[in-house]
């Protein structure tokens, strides 16, 4: 009997997002019949779920691989590209120096200024779009990676070079190790940035996808078209920055915090 208070505590933590959620739901949904809020300004959350069931199943899947191979794509390219360049920046200053400019000036422009250049300058297909979730994307994994490559402690570096450990044996075996955590920071800010790369760059030149659907929905007033593609695409955000945590759960579960590895 003493357990079930703490029982209880654990289930209501556990279900706090989602009861979180529902109440926001619900005031939404009063709050638009209690104001009389037109839908084509602010759609209640039931009129969302009429219009998402309305279109056509085929129709979800076709917008929805549409982004989502965009924005996998982009971020794969991001990771087997930026790892890589984050460990040539760590080992070495004059990279360090030289590149590092060059990576802060092209995070500092606009995605959306330079995304209609690249469209004109690629063609109008998947490539300036993976192109364009690339870039939006790249920068976090280069920073998370590097970040924890040059903060593993000088002693284990010492320590590998004093066991006479190559150049080679110290990264693969101390510094990565030790950057893991840092690397899946970055991977979670990336992923998120990858489906807002997608949508940008489907706002721009795309006949498929689901920004390209809330851009045509948006455009004909159909608001609660427009949110219910939105809800589609935050879910995908979320299932891939989940899916995110949890390869690190599942491959590298001692680089996790001790209270979140039960």
């Amino acid at each position: 009997m003493a357990d079930a208070p703490a029982r209880i505590g654990v289930l209501l933590n556990r279900a706090a997002p989602a009861l979180t959620l529902v109440g926001i739901l619900l005031l939404w949904e009063a709050a638009c019949r209690f104001f009389a809020i037109p839908a084509f300004i602010l759609p209640a959350p039931s009129a969302i779920a009429t219009a998402g069931y309305k279109v056509s199943q085929a129709q979800w899947l076709t917008h929805f691989w549409a982004t989502f191979r965009v924005s996998l794509a982009g971020f794969v390219l991001s990771v087997a590209l930026g790892i890589p360049l984050a460990i040539l920046l760590a080992t070495s200053r004059l990279l360090s120096r030289t590149l590092f400019p060059i990576l802060i000036i092209i995070q500092s422009t606009p995605i959306v200024a330079i995304a209609p250049i690249i469209v004109v300058t690629l063609g109008a297909n998947d490539l300036p779009k993976i192109v364009i979730t690339f870039i939006i994307s790249f920068f976090p994994v280069v920073i998370g990676a590097a970040t924890g490559l040059m903060a593993t402690p000088p002693e284990l570096i010492e320590l590998s070079r004093s066991l006479r450990a190559g150049r080679r044996r110290e990264i693969l075996q101390i510094r990565i190790p030790y950057a893991i955590p840092y690397i899946f920071s970055g991977l979670r800010v990336a992923v998120t940035l990858a489906v807002i790369g997608a949508v940008v760059a489907e706002l721009v030149a795309a006949d498929s996808g689901l920004g390209y659907f809330i851009s045509i929905s948006t455009s004909l007033f159909k608001m609660p078209q427009a949110f219910a593609a939105l809800f589609v695409l935050v879910t995908m955000s979320l299932a891939m920055f989940y899916a995110v945590g949890l390869i690190q759960r599942l491959a590298f579960p001692w680089s996790l915090p001790r209270n979140s590895r039960a």
